[in-house]
């Protein structure tokens, strides 16, 4: 089961100049936890991504990470608190090798660690071990995809945020994907707060999740409940999964 609260934003407000974003946002991720946050493009999901790394800050409400708040504390110095996100587009160094990106994402404090690490990599994402002397840019989506989250994985993280994982890819790649996330969290415990368009997918990952309209957040309850729920099928599930 979840034990205590790793990730608590409250009352978060962002705004673009003079345009709010996100109105007053609360959400919880306890540890052991898949949290999931849903809603249609636009909705504010990614922003409230960027806003936990401060970038956007918040204009008003608390991030609180590992009991220590983190709302106006510089992005690298969040990065460091095991943090680590794979973002939406990917954002990989196409330029670089995959055995290049791993190494940029590799946690300085964790060297010794570092052989193992990208062994766990390629044992969750074998597609990537065949690719490792490739550069990111010539990857497929799927590819490249893997290999933002692998990155991600190499700074050994207490929390993953995933944004958009599934975006652009083929249902057979995001199963794979969304098999890698579940794995994760099943044999290391890895908590993990995904932002997903995909609402089927993402909600049948979740342990729990939340729904996102025009900077608020509607609606929350398990996976199962809102997979459930008669407004979250006819806005996000009908039709839309495969």
């Amino acid at each position: 089961m979840a034990g205590t609260t790793l990730l608590d934003i409250k009352g978060v407000e962002t705004y673009y100049g003079n345009i709010r974003a996100l109105n007053g946002v609360d959400v919880s991720v306890k540890e052991g936890e898949i949290v999931a946050l849903i809603g249609a493009n636009g909705a504010g999901k990614s922003t409230l991504m960027m806003t936990i790394f401060g970038a956007p800050r918040a204009r008003a409400g608390t991030i609180t990470f590992s009991g220590t708040d983190i709302t106006q504390m510089p992005t690298h110095e969040i990065a460091r608190m095991r943090i680590a996100q794979s973002p939406e587009g990917r954002r990989i160094f196409p330029r670089m090798t995959v055995m290049e990106n791993l190494q940029m994402g590799a946690s300085l404090d964790n060297l010794k660690y570092y052989d193992e690490d990208v062994e766990k990599v390629f044992t969750l994402f074998p597609r990537l071990k065949e690719r490792i002397a490739q550069r990111g840019g010539t990857l497929s989506g799927g590819e490249q995809q893997m290999l933002s989250i692998g990155r991600a994985l190499m700074a050994r993280p207490k929390l993953l945020l995933l944004d958009e994982p599934s975006l652009g890819l083929a249902p057979l790649i995001v199963k794979q994907i969304f098999d890698a996330i579940r794995e994760l969290n099943r044999t290391q415990g890895l908590t993990v707060f995904l932002v997903e368009q995909n609402a089927f997918g993402a909600l049948k990952l979740a342990t729990r999740g939340y729904v996102m309209v025009n900077g608020n957040v509607t609606m929350s309850g398990t996976g199962k409940e809102l997979l459930a729920n008669p407004e979250v099928r006819a806005a996000y599930l009908e039709g839309g999964h495969h």
